[in-house]
């Protein structure tokens, strides 16, 4: 047991904190919920309800729809773009690496492919799925939202024009490619000891690759 647990203390740690923010997320959200509801006079909502309303499950979902986004983006676009002297770049200089040929018990050209390309591909596979969750989710919102200020209540189809939906995407979209940027760019200057997203402390800073 406690090997496993240092085999797999990385991605438990990460699971844990998810699991603790995402329930602050939705305690915080379901008291924002209940105010607005109280101050229109509306009935209010369980918090089991509030989990399955549009307005909680689009706040979550353009959430993990830039984290997908912008992680398959990265996944693929360092598969053939470089920067010299960060950590997180295949080195310019000799940008084949070992190790890159499918196992040889791989048959069949497409199994060979998806197994070459599949992390990229399953990320790009979520960021589409969080969309649409998010899309369709938001658009109940909305009409929601419409129908307590009798505005008008628009299809699912046409909600995907607009602004709103684009706003709530974009404004995290730009927030991911910023920190990854930024990451990759800091790492050309900058060390943290023992972290594999690091260069070795002594690295010089031409260094590229971790």
């Amino acid at each position: 047991m406690k090997r496993w647990l240092r085999d797999n203390g990385l991605t438990l740690t990460l699971m844990l904190v998810f699991l603790v923010t995402i329930l602050g997320m939705a305690v915080a959200g379901f008291a924002h919920e209940s105010r607005q509801l109280a101050l229109h006079s509306e009935p209010p909502l369980t918090f089991l309800a509030y989990l399955g309303s549009g307005s909680f499950l689009s706040a979550v979902f353009e959430n993990w729809e830039s984290e997908f986004l912008q992680m398959s983006a990265y996944v693929m676009l360092t598969a053939f773009l470089f920067q010299r002297g960060s950590a997180e770049s295949l080195d310019p200089d000799d940008p084949h690496r070992q190790g890159d040929a499918p196992p040889s018990k791989l048959h069949g050209t497409i199994r060979r492919w998806l197994y070459s390309y599949g992390l990229g591909l399953s990320l790009a596979v979520l960021f589409v799925l969080s969309f649409t969750i998010h899309w369709l989710a938001s658009a109940v919102a909305a009409n929601e939202e419409a129908a307590r200020h009798g505005g008008d209540i628009k299809s699912v189809f046409s909600y995907l024009l607009d602004p709103q939906l684009w706003f709530e995407s974009f404004q995290n979209w730009q927030s991911e490619f910023l920190s990854t940027a930024m990451l990759v760019v800091l790492s050309i200057f900058l060390r943290f000891k023992g972290s594999p997203e690091s260069k070795p402390v002594s690295a010089p800073h031409g260094q590229t690759g971790a």
